[in-house]
């Protein structure tokens, strides 16, 4: 399972000087034309040899073949991956080598080289994904699960024995009638307690950032009443089930189901505010050159990009700054600029490293014509130092 660590890690790595060896490589398994799998290894093959052919027009390769030649062996044996996409990324000269399974919805086979690694295709996997538990109980037990990329990892549970009733020396029971019933009650309110209890510490601690409850109706209402607040605010939704029979299976389809659902709701609610924040002047702005100007002031909250968004752009190679008309010197500190063939390159890892809710937009007429990428905003610095600036359209 890839982690935040590992994420952020990536979006870090940067190569030395102009020289070209960040290797990113994608491979999206598909049905095979034929039992010998032959077609992928062709593919792979065919990718890594214009890959090689670029790198070696440049008179340096940094390492680069070393890795390419690995990446070939890699792909002989991932026949048997079918399941499961895959992801490499790689640079020989810095000793780099990282390899991750992914679900298979990756758009296709892929391969780059440049200068830091290309995270598009991962971004558009991981989405605005949060590290997502997943928590079923019932009056005696609660099990947790961790729910990232499609894979579903228990963590140690909850679990409460009941006590039981002693019987005296004239062989009546201790507790009877009413009284035996009232315990079992009490029992299984210290229970769900306890369970809330954990489940707040675990968002407080940062061990997740979301949660999805499976719970059977009749045993709802008195768990949720002890739900403190901040949990009821992080929680996606919640199924009725048997925590004793539910497989794995039906927790991710459940679990990825209520996913589902409440992002599709985040990321329309999200365009809608955006749009109208950019309209009135608010926290929100449209278009690369503004998205790019609010995210150099570190303005910017969440991201939204749409599906199939590229632009180019320059990015200086002193400072860093991008801009999004193609000029060849830097507009902030006078020194020359590399073209980047797609802004979202240099924008990704941004968005990574400053913890930037990242949001991938498919067809949306309003949203395209706004320029398709588009940022709501934590502030806005012109409005917060007293005054307003004007940007350029």
């Amino acid at each position: 399972m890839i982690t935040r660590e590992d994420i952020r890690e990536l979006a870090h790595f940067h190569s030395d000087g102009h020289e070209n060896c960040a290797i990113s490589f994608y491979f999206e398994p598909r049905t095979p034309l034929d039992k010998s799998h032959r077609e992928e290894a062709i593919l792979v093959k065919d990718l890594v040899r214009n890959a090689l052919h670029d790198v070696e027009k440049q008179g340096k390769n940094g390492g680069v073949k070393a890795d390419l030649d690995r990446i070939l062996i890699l792909a002989e044996n991932l026949h048997g991956n079918q399941a499961r996409a895959k992801a490499v990324f790689a640079c020989a000269s810095r000793h780099f080598w990282r390899e991750f399974d992914l679900p298979a919805q990756l758009p296709g086979t892929q391969l780059f080289v440049n200068r830091r690694f290309h995270m598009k295709p991962l971004a558009q996997v991981l989405g605005a994904q949060p590290w997502l538990w997943v928590a079923l109980v019932d009056r005696e037990k609660a099990r947790f699960f961790d729910l990232r990329l499609d894979e579903l990892r228990e963590r140690t549970g909850l679990f409460h024995t009941p006590a039981v009733d002693q019987p005296l020396r004239n062989g009546h029971v201790k507790y009877q009638g009413g009284h035996a019933q009232r315990r079992i009650q009490d029992d299984a309110l210290h229970h769900f307690k306890a369970v809330a209890e954990h489940l707040r510490e675990a968002l407080e601690k940062g061990i997740c950032e979301k949660l999805i409850i499976g719970c059977h109706d009749t045993n709802w209402h008195n768990f949720e009443s002890h739900l403190h607040p901040y949990v009821m605010e992080r929680l996606l939704g919640r199924f009725s089930t048997d925590v004793s029979r539910i497989t794995n299976d039906q927790i991710k389809e459940q679990a990825g189901r209520l996913w589902r659902d409440s992002i599709d709701r985040r990321r329309h609610e999200l365009v809608g505010e955006v749009l109208d924040q950019a309209r009135s002047n608010g926290r929100g702005v449209t278009g690369l050159r503004r998205v790019l100007r609010s995210l150099e002031l570190g303005e910017v909250q969440t991201l939204l990009v749409g599906e199939g968004f590229s632009h180019a752009a320059v990015e200086c190679t002193g400072c860093g700054h991008l801009d999004a008309h193609m000029v060849h010197y830097c507009a902030a500190c006078g020194r020359g600029t590399r073209e980047l063939e797609d802004a979202m390159d240099a924008i990704i890892p941004i968005a990574i490293r400053r913890d930037i809710e990242l949001f991938y937009v498919k067809d949306d007429p309003a949203f395209d014509s706004a320029g398709n990428i588009a940022a709501l905003l934590r502030f806005r610095s012109d409005q917060s130092n007293g005054h307003a600036l004007s940007v350029a359209s």
